[in-house]
């Protein structure tokens, strides 16, 4: 049995139809009940209270772990995560990290995560972690505004950064969660070129065959809209990064391919298959 922590979203929803599709019993946790592949038991769970976990891990071999936004927040302690995962005999961990462990470590949260990381290193379990950076899917943002009135409004028009696609995230996860090759491996996870917001709208536009316009925001209009939907510190790192980019957070990384054998889609491939969301 392999559990799939955030199993509702962009990481975990293809990842939970890939391990169902190569015959994997797979328990998919979300915190409210969702609808999953058939074969596959959903169980709902607060990954912020442990015990609420425990029902998912009973029995199971591998887990992925995906912190959900609360679990960023100061006080928060997910290392408990990893406790109830060995003491129920879970035996591989698979992390969702942040390439801004490694890029810029001295942030709140990337502190955060890079403990996080070391409990999971010094837990006696066998582990993978995947550091990706940006998401082609934080492009959903804009849906409503796209749908509405064919215009997007974001920071940074003209600066990139090589995002990757959640699905790439996903096929790595299910790589390093079924093969003992990955045990102990720390994967970055990048797109296959940089990308600004403004090419991004772009190749939405391309998808959609219509215009759409692009709107600069200021990078305090911009924390206030991400404020709405994650720890305001949180948003905060992420404007930093997309607004200056350092030479790490631009390198392209070859570690998708490495795993997966192929090169990484590229954002308008994400665009053109998730285009139903701006129509």
């Amino acid at each position: 049995m392999i559990v799939v922590t955030g199993a509702t979203g962009n990481v975990g929803r293809p990842l939970t139809r890939a391990l169902a599709e190569a015959g994997r019993q797979v328990t998919a946790v979300s915190r409210h009940a969702a609808a999953v592949p058939d074969g596959v038991r959903h169980l709902a769970a607060d990954l912020t209270e442990p015990t609420s976990l425990e029902p998912a891990l009973a029995g199971a071999k591998a887990l992925f772990l995906l912190l959900s936004g609360d679990l960023h927040a100061p006080g928060a302690d997910p290392a408990d995560i990893i406790g109830a995962a060995a003491a129920n005999g879970v035996r591989r961990v698979v992390l969702l990290s942040t390439q801004g462990v490694a890029t810029r470590p001295s942030g709140a949260t990337r502190v955060a995560m890079r403990a996080l990381e070391n409990v999971l290193r010094e837990s006696g379990l066998e582990w993978a972690i995947l550091r990706p950076g940006g998401f082609a899917s934080n492009a959903l943002w804009w849906a409503e505004s796209v749908r509405a009135q064919r215009v997007v409004a974001a920071p940074f028009g003209d600066i990139g950064v090589p995002i990757i696609d959640p699905a790439d995230i996903a096929e790595v996860a299910a790589a390093c969660l079924l093969d003992d090759r990955h045990t102990g491996g720390v994967y970055e996870l990048t797109g296959p070129e940089v990308i600004t917001p403004r090419g991004q709208v772009a190749a939405i536009a391309a998808a959609l065959g219509s215009p759409v316009r692009f709107h600069d925001l200021t990078r305090d209009e911009a924390k206030a809209a991400m404020s709405r939907s994650m720890p305001a510190e949180l948003a905060e790192d992420t404007l930093t990064i997309l607004g200056s980019p350092n030479p790490a957070e631009l390198r392209i990384s070859p570690d998708v391919e490495r795993v997966l054998g192929r090169a990484p889609r590229p954002f308008a491939d994400w665009a053109a298959r998730n285009i139903a969301a701006f129509r």
